[in-house]
């Protein structure tokens, strides 16, 4: 019994590198429209962000509004692949 506990291990961090490497191109993309929506300077023009709230205040906001945009595009893209393979 104490000689499978070592294979266990082995063979869970095996599926859990697997499921990293096949997430990755997700994550990445992910990760960097997160970043990329919270830039308020992406967004706004320069009078916009100089004259906006402090960046400690306005960088939640601006991340949820990127991670919404993400979720709706994402579900607009699902629903015209679904679509799709309907026809």
């Amino acid at each position: 019994m104490e000689r499978h506990r070592g294979w266990a291990l082995l063979i869970v961090l095996v599926a859990l590198a697997i499921v990293a490497y096949l997430a990755r191109d997700a994550l990445t993309q992910y990760f960097s429209s997160v970043t990329a929506a919270s830039r308020p300077q992406d967004r706004l023009p320069p009078a916009a962000v100089d004259a906006a709230a402090t960046p400690a205040q306005r960088a939640p906001v601006e991340r949820a509004r990127g991670a919404e945009a993400m979720v709706l595009e994402r579900a607009q893209e699902g629903a015209r692949h679904v679509d799709e393979q309907a026809r």
